[in-house]
């Protein structure tokens, strides 16, 4: 796998590790309710959802991780598997996002992106 898949790969945990702390800790930030279409009176809630899907993205992103270090300490195909695994799923949620709310277009795109692209870049050698 290229070094460029790899280097996507890790920005990609990278910033599943900050959607992480956002959903599970900092969910209640004003900043923050745009984003995931949050009000005050929706907390209590939502706090079971924000706390799950946001530990949900932070076994993501070491996912991601264990590939890349899977790839470059003798386990290329284990590794691979998860690098495409976890491009392909982020792919396919960020379609189910924009279909089920579209006001998240944006996040949408963001996570759907750099997904797509990194699976392209999997295929590149």
């Amino acid at each position: 796998m290229s070094t460029a898949a790899q280097v996507l790969a890790v920005a990609i945990a990278a910033m599943l590790v900050m959607v992480w702390v956002m959903e599970s800790f900092l969910y209640r930030r004003p900043l923050l309710h745009p984003l995931f279409l949050t009000k005050p009176g929706d907390f209590d809630a939502i706090r079971l959802w924000t706390i799950n899907v946001g530990f949900y993205n932070l076994t993501t992103a070491l996912a991601l991780v264990a590939g890349v270090v899977l790839l470059n300490n003798g386990h290329p195909s284990a590794g691979e598997a998860l690098i495409v695994f976890t491009a392909a799923q982020h792919t396919f949620l960020a379609v189910v996002l924009v279909v089920s709310e579209r006001r998240l277009w944006l996040n949408s795109l963001l996570e759907g992106i750099p997904a797509v692209t990194l699976l392209i870049l999997t295929r590149i050698n």
